[in-house]
């Protein structure tokens, strides 16, 4: 409560009449029930429910003491009152002189003048508002012939009844009147509003105006009665949106209710605010309640587009008016929850509520202190519910319904254990703290209430909503940081045990004898004969721990005693999989180790299930979802499983040779093979001197190289002489006008979000002229430690024009120069090629882009002088030297030497036929674009349900067939056997589709914590389950899942575990990663989850490597599931071959454009700048540049962006504290710091920096709400516990990069970073566009918003086109297989790719 009137009740001198008290005070909780309870809600000490207005006519609750009397007794004790009020204010004394006339003076005469400078600006006790605010108004007195409100309520014009019938005494039912050209003050004639908790906290407000009969709908004065000083006002009350947009809102004093008509001129201001919250909270709660899983900036968007309904004094909504009543906005949302069903989630913990509450700082479960009957929703209408139910095959059925339902159940009753265990409740706001109602489902369940007890349901009135958003909240976060738990790699290290050989002996004699073992086999054991071949069960040291599985793969007696070796099995629920696993399912594992025979503890069935011959086509089919029958000793595998990367793969096809048949272990020998390609190793001796032997080829993970050869090695590896201009580092602080820029104390951090400043150095290029190892003193060369004697190129950057010249330059230029320097073999990271441009017989550009790792120079680099000047001749002819032959064309530098480079310089004959490629959620195409420029696809289908998404795809895909309807009708039809939709477009049938890739929406079920029965029935009814049925029904030949980072962490993983599990269910080779879209070639950080799967028979792409540097902290890419930690396959975690791309590179050749700027198509003015941008124009020439337009922002918000400075790192913290006059002609305030803020102290001048009475500790008072400030109130309100909002009206760092591009660039939005780094405006469809990798020429559908969330959503073509190369080379690599004639056993892939790039590491 509020300091005066806590001590106007506390104050027990004087003596007050009962009934006053309770008729001024509903807030003190005496619950009363109204004697009219036909009228529902009404305003008793907390703000009135939008609930009321969607419900036709006058819901309203009665106040009591609506007698007479009470009204005469009262004006003795409001002097009291007031004088003690007055005591409590000790900064100021208001004397009060009530003439007659009702005109009301005030003289304010300062009392202490003692006070320091800081102290804050003297306030009205009653209506809190500031004394020195030039908008704070008098009321103007009334006109003479006004009367006062008993006899105003007599006049004859108003009455309905005559005289003698003894109407308005019966007081069952106040009567109604309208009042129009009204005005609303306090007693000491302030204009003030009503809504802001005043009524509620018994201050005493007044009103007057005409006031007519009930029926009468005209607002003009004409046949009203002019009343003065009506009221007090008791309560305020909202009624039903009358048939039309508008809300009536109504006071009731003791004598009657009236309900509001226009405001006077001079009030029409304040009550507009009213109405505007009011409507605001009304499109909020019909946006909310049908689409649950909108973003706050989707809500922007939609309070920002809604034209106010006609009448209403403002002309639009604007972000800055919906935080302004975000209070009033919750609290609706709140009783719409309350009304709501209890099993419906809450709308309060939608993404969109909770950014919203958390922004503006909304003290939830406040209104609810006084309980009024929860009225049914009108509007709840039955929405649609989105995507129909899923459409699944009988397989991903079976797995997702019957396999997890005993899972679901066993989760539910843990998670009963532990919510016994979790405070359900935060125990502070004022729903937790009142008692159970008595009356809900919920407290009728409860024993103390008679009730069963069974349901464990709070009381429905007690459902704290601090809690509901914490929880929401935590479910978003995701933590990367979890300690790595040992893989239990050995499992049992070959312990001795005790033998007892009474159980074991040899059958049949040694088959074959290497001098220290004789080897068996077959041996009888517990008089089970076993042979080599045979799985058995190995009984683990620690008894609580189930069975090991394993292949016996050999059995020998040596000085050990009786042996066998192990090829292990890993059991499902050791795999990735975890419980979701297949109980029987066991997997191949390259782990084995040597065992005494006296473990083996029985023999078991292990059964391979190979896929079958007519695999493709078994798709969608009602299969049998048990492999083999339990009977508690028969196993089975189909899969090969690597525990680092967690890839599930076909089994390798090694075999034994009829001279190791008796001792052959298929993984002795890969990891043998793997073991052996990595160890580097010299050939080709050339000749010996000074100490070395000089070879002409090394080898290391599969890769060749050569003399003359481009290595890349870590930057560490050499450095130049050139010394590099210390990078930019952010000029020292100058000290601040804390006056001026009083937030600025918050950027203390020095890390800024989307700076380059560690980023890492790209890989050092050299190239091999010598490769030699020294000669050890018995002569021999030491061939452990290979060197290279290499040339070092300079990058454009490490020349003395520094970064300015890489800016320009192509990113593969490099420069010659005729530096040496010796490196070790082991630090060479991978080979590339570089040549000279000269040589080349194609041009530059198709030279690059015919492959990856490819460099060209065209000048040396003289360090010493700082010139460049022509390259030498052995530079130019690339060295052919040592290497036998020269190699066609001259180039000498070709890549021929090299087997693993395949994709790059294939044989004519081999013609890779595109994969048909179907794309569901295709969006406006980013993945499909990405395929398609890697060559890898050709997308013959897509579905995209948004039509201005699926608009998009169609203009940029004119062949495509694309549907634009729900998936899962779709699947339905192709299931039932159409051939076409109603539309008449073809359906893609079993058989026609090769690839199957896209992004399945994931709202509903995002969250992190367990699944429960609601959300995993929304998951089994989700897009993701339909995506696998697709792909169960069509069996392409690859799969490629794209989602948030966050997918592999939904539900404890469970999404992602269940996701694997289904495709190894089906029969594919599948495994998940982490990528960043940064590492490809954009300037912005996206972390995107991508799951991989290809059919029996192919080859499981890699992840592809990165190309680019790009900044440590958004590379996290390691996924934690059940406390074991999964990388992918990439070895270029720390440098790369490209340097970054920056937002310079981005979009410094974009002409400048202006805040709203809405051409949709305008000149380039220039030419491309940068190697992207020459990239991202295309080679065609284009004049026009399209989509280079912007959203246009409020005055405000224009104002806010315009006075953000320009240094890298600038947000709202920079913004002054300064009156602006606004393009809308009005004029900003000054923000009033008004309280001491306990966390932050005061400034160095000794200035107060709390914004609202919550940075004492109190509550949140909504009389401290501040707006239309240049900066924004709300961020100082809540920025302690956000992180001080950084990024907030952030501008992008020229050398930095772009946060991850969302679907509608708000400066207050989740991602803030979004204006330009120099111009005063949100960033452009088109910069977007190109943060995502989109070419200059791709075409966007529909409006601007439309447009920035097709850009927003995309898949960025870069990505894309990287992992599209991976498997564009996996079909290469069949290809060549199959066209081999299979020639020779077919070697597995190794564990880690022989990639050009590959370090092994």
């Amino acid at each position: 409560m509020e300091m005066e009137e806590a001590a106007a009740s506390s104050s027990s001198s004087t003596p007050m009449p009962r009934a006053r008290k309770a008729r001024r005070s509903r807030s003190n909780g005496e619950s009363k029930r109204s004697p009219a309870s036909s009228r529902v809600t009404r305003s008793s000490g907390r703000q009135p429910s939008i609930l009321s207005m969607f419900s036709k006519g006058s819901n309203k609750r009665k106040s009591e003491e609506v007698n007479g009397e009470v009204k005469q007794e009262v004006s003795a004790e409001k002097e009291d009152e007031e004088e003690l009020e007055e005591k409590e204010q000790d900064e100021k004394r208001i004397k009060i002189e009530t003439k007659e006339g009702s005109e009301i003076k005030d003289e304010i005469t300062q009392v202490k003048t003692t006070t320091p400078a800081k102290t804050t600006p003297p306030k009205c006790v009653d209506c809190r508002q500031y004394l020195d605010d030039p908008d704070l108004k008098f009321f103007q007195g009334d006109p003479d012939d006004a009367l006062e409100e008993p006899e105003m309520l007599t006049d004859e014009r108003l009455s309905l009844f005559d005289a003698n019938e003894d109407g308005f005494e019966s007081y069952e039912d106040l009567p109604q009147h309208k009042v129009t050209s009204f005005s609303v003050y306090d007693k000491r004639g302030h204009l003030c509003p009503f809504d802001t908790g005043l009524i509620e906290r018994n201050i005493e407000l007044y009103f007057s105006g005409a006031v007519k009969p009930i029926y009468d709908d005209n607002p003009c004065l004409d046949g009203g009665v002019r009343a003065k000083k009506l009221g007090p006002i008791n309560a305020w009350w909202i009624t039903g949106f009358d048939g039309g947009e508008k809300a009536l809102i109504g006071f009731t004093t003791a004598f009657a209710d009236y309900i509001l008509m226009e405001p006077s001129e001079e009030y029409a201001p304040i009550f507009a605010l009213m109405q505007e919250k009011i409507y605001m909270s009304k499109i909020v709660v019909e946006f909310l309640q049908n689409n649950r899983d909108v973003s706050y900036e989707d809500l922007l968007n939609k309070i920002e587009t809604t034209v106010p309904p006609a009448g209403l004094n403002f002309n639009r909504f604007t972000e800055d008016s919906l935080l302004r009543h975000a209070q009033f906005v919750v609290e609706q949302v709140e009783s719409y929850d309350e009304a709501g069903d209890s099993d419906e989630p809450p709308v309060l913990i939608t993404p969109c509520m909770r950014d919203l509450i958390k922004l503006a700082g909304v003290t939830l479960g406040k209104r609810r202190a006084v309980r009024r009957q929860a009225i049914r929703h009108p509007t709840k209408i039955d929405k649609d519910k989105g995507p129909t139910k899923a459409t699944t095959t009988k397989l991903v059925y079976l797995i997702f319904d019957t396999f997890f339902s005993e899972q679901i159940e066993k989760d539910e009753k843990e998670d009963d254990k532990e919510n016994a265990m979790k405070r359900r409740r935060c125990g502070v706001c004022e729903v937790c703290q009142q008692p159970e109602c008595g009356k809900c489902k919920a407290c009728q369940n409860m024993v103390k209430f008679g009730g069963s007890g069974r349901s464990k349901q709070a009381c429905l009135q007690r459902r704290c909503p601090n809690l509901a958003v914490r929880e929401a909240d935590e479910d978003e976060e995701v933590d990367d940081n979890i300690p790595e738990m040992p893989s239990p790699k050995k499992m049992l290290q070959g312990r001795k045990k005790k033998q007892n050989k009474s159980r074991i002996s040899w059958v049949g004699e040694p088959v074959k004898s290497d001098g220290k073992k004789d080897y068996y086999q077959r041996v009888c054991i517990d008089s089970e004969t076993l042979e080599v071949g045979d799985c058995v069960s190995v009984s683990p040291d620690d008894p609580t721990k189930p069975l090991y599985l394993a292949r016996v793969t050999a059995m020998w007696e040596d000085s050990s005693g009786q042996m066998f070796h192990a090829h292990w099995f890993c059991p499902g629920s050791d795999t990735v999989l975890g419980a979701t696993s297949d109980p029987l399912e066991l997997f191949l594992v390259d782990e084995c180790e040597d065992m005494q025979l006296s473990y083996i503890h029985g023999k078991v069935n292990v059964i391979y299930k190979a896929p079958s011959e007519n695999w493709s086509m078994e798709g969608g089919l009602d299969m049998e979802i048990k492999m083999v029958e339990d009977d508690g000793r028969t196993y089975f595998y189909q899969m090969w499983y690597d525990q680092e990367y967690a890839r599930f793969e076909s089994p390798p096809k090694t075999e034994p040779t009829e001279d190791n048949k008796y001792k052959f272990c298929m993984s002795c020998t890969r990891l043998d093979e793997v073991r052996h390609k990595e160890i580097p190793k010299v050939a080709e001796p050339l000749e010996e001197g000074d100490g070395k032997m000089f070879y002409a080829l090394a080898t290391k993970n599969g890769v060749q190289y050569r003399v003359g050869d481009g290595v890349y090695l870590l930057p560490e590896a050499f450095s130049f002489s050139m010394k590099p201009a210390s990078p930019a580092k952010r000029p020292k602080k100058e000290a601040v006008d804390e006056e001026l820029h009083p937030e600025h104390y918050r950027k203390y951090s020095e890390y800024i979000k989307g700076s380059n400043l560690d980023a890492p150095d790209p890989y050092r290029v050299g190239r091999i002229k010598e490769i030699f190892c020294n000669i050890r003193s018995n002569g021999k060369p030491n061939e452990a430690d290979i060197k290279l004697r290499i040339f070092k190129f300079y990058r454009p950057e490490n020349t003395h024009k520094s970064m300015k010249a890489s800016y320009h330059a192509d990113i593969n230029l490099l420069y010659w120069s005729d530096e040496e320097t010796t490196v070790d073999f082991r630090a060479v990271q991978g080979r590339c090629t570089v040549v000279y441009g000269e040589d080349l017989t194609e041009s530059i550009q198709d030279y690059s882009a015919g492959g990856l790792d490819r460099f060209y120079f065209l000048e040396a680099y003289n360090a010493k002088t700082k010139s460049f000047e022509d390259p030498p001749n052995h530079a130019r002819s690339s060295g052919n030297k040592g290497k036998g032959k020269g190699k066609g064309k001259g180039k000498g530098k070709g890549k021929s030497s090299v087997t693993c480079e395949q994709s790059e310089q294939e044989p004519a004959e081999l013609k890779l036929p595109k994969l048909r490629t179907l794309d569901v959620f295709s969006g406006c195409g980013g993945l499909s674009e990405g395929f398609h420029q890697a060559g890898v696809s050709e997308t013959l289908w897509a579905i995209e349900m948004w039509e201005p998404a699926a608009q998009a795809f169609r203009l940029n895909n004119p062949g495509t067939t694309v549907f634009t309807e729900d998936c899962n009708v779709l699947l339905k039809l192709v299931m039932s056997g159409e051939k076409t939709n109603s539309l008449g477009q073809k359906l893609p049938q079993k058989g026609d589709v090769e690839m199957l890739c896209g992004g399945p929406p994931c709202q509903g079920f995002s969250g992190m914590n367990r699944f429960n029965s609601r959300t995993y029935s929304k998951f089994k009814n989700s897009l993701v389950v339909s995506f696998l049925s697709y792909c169960d029904y069509y069996r392409p030949r690859f799969f490629l899942l794209e989602n948030v980072r966050n997918f592999v962490s939904f539900k404890r993983s469970m999404v992602l575990k269940l996701t694997l599990r289904c495709l190894v269910r089906m029969g594919y080779q599948c495994t998940f990663g982490v990528l960043q879209a940064g590492q490809y070639g954009v300037a912005q950080t996206r972390r995107r989850a991508i799951v991989l799967a290809a059919a029996p028979g192919e080859k499981l792409p890699m992840f592809p490597e990165p190309l680019h540097v790009f900044a440590p902290r958004a590379c996290q890419l390691s996924v934690v599931v059940d406390d074991k930690k999964f990388v992918s396959n990439i070895t270029r975690t720390y440098s790369g071959p490209f340097r970054t791309i920056t937002v310079r590179d981005t979009m410094s050749d974009l002409p400048e454009i202006r805040n709203g700027a809405s051409a949709l198509e305008i000149s380039y003015n220039g030419e491309p700048q940068s190697w992207f941008q020459r990239q991202i124009r295309g080679s065609q020439y284009q004049p026009i540049l399209r989509d280079h337009i912007c959203k246009d922002m409020s005055a405000l918000v224009a104002a806010r962006m315009r006075h953000i400075p320009l240094a890298p790192g600038s947000d709202w913290r920079d913004l002054p504290n300064i009156e602006v006059r606004l393009s809308d002609g009005t004029t900003t305030r000054k923000l009033r710091y008004t309280h001491h803020e306990k966390k932050n102290g005061r400034s160095s001048s000794g200035a107060l920096r709390g914004v609202c009475s919550c940075a004492e500790g109190k509550p949140c008072d909504p009389a401290d709400r501040q707006f239309n400030t240049l900066i924004p109130w709300c961020l100082p309100h809540t920025g302690n516990r956000h992180n001080h909002w950084a990024g907030l009206y952030g501008r992008l760092e020229w050398d930095g990069f772009f946060s991850t591009t969302v679907t509608n660039p708000e400066p207050m939005g989740k991602q803030g970073r979004v204006l330009h780094p120099e111009q005063h405006r949100v960033v452009s469809v088109r910069e977007c566009a190109r943060s995502q990798g989109f070419p200059d020429t791709y075409r966007l559908f529909g409006n601007i918003l439309d447009k920035h969330r097709q850009v927003g959503n995309a898949v960025p073509p870069p990505l894309a086109k990287a992992i599209g190369l991976e498997i564009k080379s996996c079909v290469l690599a069949k290809l060549r297989e199959d066209t081999a004639g299979r020639c020779g056993p077919a070697v597995p892939t190794p564990r880690r790719r022989a990639s050009p790039g590959g370090s092994g590491g």
